[in-house]
């Protein structure tokens, strides 16, 4: 494949070549500046509330410099080549990347706030989401949050800069990139770049290439979603059981609505929103705490319910909660809900009769 520098202009290569010479020399001292922001990093986001999957950080190599200061602007008429980057060694802030790779989407907001507030070690100048324009023009691709960062009085890379210009006084100051992105645009990403950017041959491309890495992106985009979704599931559940937070919040009619519909979605075929029955029914026994219901709707409990009184039509909500409450207090739950036993009409105390001796049955199989 032709690149940057087999296109160069004869009369740009003297400087470009010196560039890469002085790159090259100063190149060790460059490594420790990367690890060194790397080690940086790291310490900024051991302060994160949820931790990164891993740190990353590269240099960027001798040939891969060659080849972006290889790089022309566009030829114009009667204007001589020039440059796109005529002083790479001050012009480029790639050549010492750190990545962030993160578990979920939101949590790449947060790392580069954390890392932004940070200045002492870092002033941020400059911040994008790489791919934004693709989710207003409709298409797709990875997503990457991209920060230019300047380091402030480092030791290493003063050091770095002392090589590239020995005898000056030098700040430590010094621009390089860090892009914070999820495992999943991480791995998309990396995949891409090895097809699409390092193919030898550009003959060997196929237009179905790019088709296939739009299809991969926007499944890329729905699983993260749904990820996402899973982790606000999970922070939702985790939380009934907290009993100094929202697991002391009282079953109101909405409350048992939101609990029900958060750990039971797949049960839930009301033809109306009023939960009124429901709280009256936990009420009876005393439950009136979000950790009550939680514990309660329990995967065990339910399952033993539905096998016990193996079910002709799967119930509804209310007489799920009917036939869990029953099976949690037995009699008591039928005294405490039920017609009084010398009502001229008894149907609901004759039907958890019948249950309740369902489940006795079924229980003494189990030996319960």
């Amino acid at each position: 494949m032709s690149s940057y520098w087999e296109r160069l202009d004869e009369s740009l290569r003297p400087s470009v070549i010196a560039s890469v010479e002085s790159y090259e020399r100063a190149l060790p001292e460059l490594v420790r500046v990367t690890a060194e922001m790397e080690s940086l990093m790291r310490q900024v986001m051991g302060e994160a509330d949820d931790a990164p999957l891993f740190i990353t950080s590269r240099t960027k190599s001798v040939e891969s410099f060659r080849e972006k200061a290889s790089r022309m602007v566009a030829a114009e008429p009667d204007v001589a080549p020039a440059l796109q980057f005529p002083e790479p060694l001050r012009n480029l802030t790639d050549m010492v990347g750190v990545r962030v790779i993160t578990t979920l989407p939101s949590e790449n907001a947060q790392a580069a706030n954390l890392i932004k507030r940070r200045r002492s070690l870092f002033d941020c100048r400059g911040d994008r989401e790489k791919d934004i324009g693709s989710i207003e023009s409709g298409t797709y691709g990875y997503s990457s949050r991209h920060l230019i960062l300047r380091t402030i009085q480092n030791d290493v890379v003063r050091a770095y800069q002392e090589v590239l210009d020995p005898g000056n006084k030098h700040s430590g100051s010094y621009l390089f990139e860090c892009q914070i992105r999820t495992v999943f645009a991480h791995a998309w990403s990396e995949i891409e770049h090895d097809i699409r950017f390092k193919a030898q041959d550009p003959r060997a491309w196929s237009p179905y290439f790019d088709r296939q890495f739009t299809a991969t992106a926007a499944m890329l985009e729905t699983v993260e979603q749904a990820f996402s979704e899973l982790h606000e599931r999970y922070e939702t559940v985790t939380s009934f059981w907290d009993a100094d937070g929202e697991g002391k919040v009282s079953l109101t009619p909405n409350r048992i609505k939101a609990v029900w519909q958060t750990l039971l979605p797949h049960v839930d075929r009301k033809a109306d929103d009023d939960w009124g029955w429901a709280a009256e029914l936990v009420a009876a026994h005393g439950l009136t705490k979000t950790i009550d219901l939680a514990a309660l709707l329990q995967p065990e409990i339910i399952s033993n319910v539905r096998k016990a009184l193996d079910h002709r039509y799967s119930p509804g909500p209310d007489r799920l909660l009917d036939d869990l409450l029953l099976w949690q207090f037995g009699q008591r739950h039928i005294e405490l809900t039920a017609e009084d036993a010398s009502a001229d009409q008894t149907s609901r105390r004759d039907s958890l009769i019948r249950r309740h001796q369902q489940m006795q049955r079924y229980r003494k199989s189990l030996g319960f």
